[in-house]
């Protein structure tokens, strides 16, 4: 946007601002426009008129100004509302422990006085510091300036020391790159596709993808974006480090691309998503054989499917084998997988692998022979065959 028109539209963007919350119920664009100069101009028609306050609108929430759109009733012209109480922050005073009398102490000054108070304890606003500064150290640059915006209206009312204040991030080799994730966020919110090249650890290849973003999420120091891949049809987690070059689909900015399912929760997908299953690669289905007389195992197997077929069995959805493998390979023989066989040969290949690694540590040595213990005991010579 050019120099000379951008404070034109912060000034329209005020306007608006201040003719919403002069009234406390929705109001039509007719009623907004009287206290929007820009929106009376009589060199430009209606409907352009209309595309420029849905623009404004549209990036008035982006800056998280909640104007909200209510519908017009038996389905008449659609009204706005920006409710004071969703607009302006609550003032803060500090709650002075065994002071049961504690005063609010407003500044002197036009709006204060209307603003609801809420308190806070000195132990409170130390732990919301410490936490912000914690948040800060995640090394991504996008969430520590969130933080540090945060503080920063803690601080307008109470102050903190500048230790407190002051922005901490320690970079990470993993951490995404701050334009990428500013990119991704903005397609996220304005539920926009979004297209870019992506990495694939597990086949080791570069390409093009086009998706619907749903939400960011933060998992064990990395940050994944969800979005549903329609080549795939199916919801996938892609490792925003290994993102580069996105766009933002551009075509008919005001309104959405996709809509999210209702029931949909990214930190519920999240959390049901367990490290073999994260990642764009192919679904691969995995039988695995657990002995039922070891408790641990016989927990993990809740995580799997039931095989009809047999009792001792579940069945998993693989993306990422060696992650899948390493996990197996943890309760020393007592969970193996049975099929496919890429997946058993993978096994039994780590367990060699491991138990190389160990040799010289155990008396005797370590048999790498996958017919011994790691591949084969009394619980697995006795279980039906499977196919491989």
């Amino acid at each position: 946007m050019p120099s000379a028109a951008r404070p034109a539209k912060v000034q329209r963007w005020f306007d608006v601002i201040a003719a919403l919350l002069l009234y406390h119920y929705p109001i039509t664009f007719e009623q907004l426009a009287r206290g929007v100069p820009a929106y009376l101009d009589p060199k430009k028609k209606s409907d352009a008129l209309m595309r420029m306050f849905e623009r404004d609108k549209d990036e008035l929430r982006a800056l998280g100004v909640p104007i909200e759109t209510v519908a017009g009733e038996d389905g008449g012209m659609a009204k706005y509302r920006l409710s004071s109480r969703n607009f302006y922050l609550p003032y803060l005073y500090l709650d002075e422990p065994g002071d049961p009398k504690s005063k609010i102490s407003r500044p002197s000054g036009w709006g204060y006085q209307n603003l609801p108070a809420k308190p806070i304890q000195a132990d409170e606003l130390a732990m919301i510091a410490q936490a912000a500064a914690r948040v800060q150290q995640l090394g991504s640059p996008h969430i520590a300036a969130a933080a540090a915006r945060a503080l920063r209206k803690i601080t307008f009312d109470i102050p903190l020391t500048d230790v407190a204040t002051r922005e901490i991030v320690i970079p990470s080799p993993d951490a995404p790159d701050a334009a990428v994730m500013e990119t991704l966020d903005n397609a996220v919110r304005r539920r926009k596709t979004v297209e870019f090249e992506y990495w694939s650890i597990e086949r080791n290849a570069r390409g093009r993808r086009t998706v619907e973003p749903y939400g960011l999420v933060f998992k064990s120091g990395h940050w994944y974006l969800i979005a549903r891949d329609p080549a795939a049809d199916a919801v996938r987690m892609f490792r925003v480090n290994r993102v580069s070059t996105p766009a933002v689909n551009d075509k008919t900015s005001q309104h959405h691309d996709f809509t999210v399912p209702i029931s949909f929760s990214p930190w519920k997908h999240t959390a049901e998503q367990h490290a073999w299953e994260f990642g764009d690669g192919a679904d691969l289905d995995v039988t695995v054989r657990f002995d039922r007389s070891d408790r641990q195992a016989l927990i993990a197997s809740s995580l799997g499917n039931a095989d009809p077929d047999h009792a001792d069995c579940r069945r998993f959805t693989v993306r990422r084998l060696e992650h899948f493998t390493r996990w197996l390979l943890s309760f020393a023989g007592a969970a193996q997988p049975v099929h496919p066989p890429e997946i058993v040969d993978a096994f039994h290949t780590l367990a060699r692998a491991v138990a190389a690694l160990y040799a010289d540590d155990v008396p005797g040595g370590v048999s790498t022979d996958p017919s011994t213990d790691l591949s084969t005991d009394a619980s697995t010579a006795a279980a039906p065959e499977l196919p491989v």
